[in-house]
């Protein structure tokens, strides 16, 4: 783990090319604490369910009442097949799609799970370095208590990712990503369909792969999006905004999404190995989205905390 400093920061932007979500900028004070220099590996994770026998949400069948909460009333009860376990998995279109249809490339696939993240033909051979994915909220969670640690809050995490630099658009300043000298693991090319993988990777890459940011922490950038404590709300950094500045906030009581109501979420950060200046642009400090909690996804993973 790396010792991250306390200190003060100014946290989400106030950037016109930014989402509404991460505005406006406000003052925030964290305290020291100590971080996961990279995200939990599947070789680290393997650990965890050796020592604890624990499944994961994505081993598990669908729950249907707890699904059907976040459906339209009188929406009729699925096939068994489509209640088996398994995750969503990121499967490139085959030409050029509507950016505003995610479901062109993710598709539902039975099996996937964190020993298959793209379903039940993959492994993990020769992936024990890369970042564990397909972990719900409740697994990262549960492996950071056997681990004596926990999630991060939205806070540290955006935090430890400026690596000092206060006021930079990227973790690592505001030079824009080169594909000639990547510094992270992102989307080069055409999203989602076409990339020519100039970083070297096509999906995730072993951990510290990439340049380190100025705290020492890999990967704070690119990846894998990864889990934080928070409850999302698309409208937390205005109400936060409002008070001035705030010491080591631990987010909203409950998530509110407007484009999903029904669905409770957390909040993730980073980006990922699918960010794109033509999408996302998610690998900026500031980006933040929600999450379902309850479900894995292939370019999803986490790091712990501790005091």
């Amino acid at each position: 783990m790396v010792r991250i400093p306390a200190g003060e920061f100014l946290m989400g932007t106030d950037a016109e090319n930014s989402f509404a979500n991460e505005r406006p900028a406000h003052l925030v004070r964290v305290a020291a604490f100590w971080m996961d220099e990279h995200e939990v590996t599947n070789a680290e994770f393997a650990r965890f369910v050796a020592a604890t026998g624990y499944v994961t949400a994505a081993e598990q069948p669908v729950d249907w009442e707890q699904l059907r909460a976040q459906l339209p009333p009188g929406t009729p009860r699925p096939g068994p097949e489509a209640l088996a376990p398994g995750a969503l998995v990121f499967t490139p279109p085959a030409q050029a799609v509507s950016l505003d249809d995610v479901a062109a490339w993710w598709r539902w696939v039975p099996g996937a799970s964190w020993r298959h993240p793209e379903g039940p033909a993959s492994t993990l051979r020769g992936r024990e370095q890369h970042p564990v994915v397909q972990v719900s909220w409740t697994d990262a969670a549960a492996y950071a208590r056997w681990a004596g640690k926990r999630l991060p809050t939205e806070a540290e995490w955006e935090y430890a990712a400026r690596g000092g630099l206060a006021g930079k658009r990227f973790a690592w300043g505001n030079t824009p990503p080169d594909d000639r000298h990547p510094q992270a693991n992102i989307w080069q090319g055409d999203f989602p369909y076409r990339n020519t993988r100039t970083d070297g990777f096509t999906g995730t890459a072993p951990v510290k792969s990439f340049a380190p940011n100025g705290y020492g922490l890999y990967d704070m950038a690119g990846n894998v999006w990864e889990w934080c404590a928070d409850w999302y709300r698309a409208d937390t950094h205005v109400t936060l905004a409002r008070l001035g500045s705030c010491e080591n906030p631990h987010g909203p009581q409950a998530s509110l999404d407007p484009d999903e109501p029904a669905t409770p979420k957390r909040v993730t950060k980073g980006g990922s190995f699918l960010c794109h200046v033509s999408y996302c642009e998610s690998y900026r400090p500031s980006a933040r989205r929600g999450s379902d909690p309850a479900a894995g996804l292939s370019h999803v993973g986490f790091r712990c905390v501790r005091p």
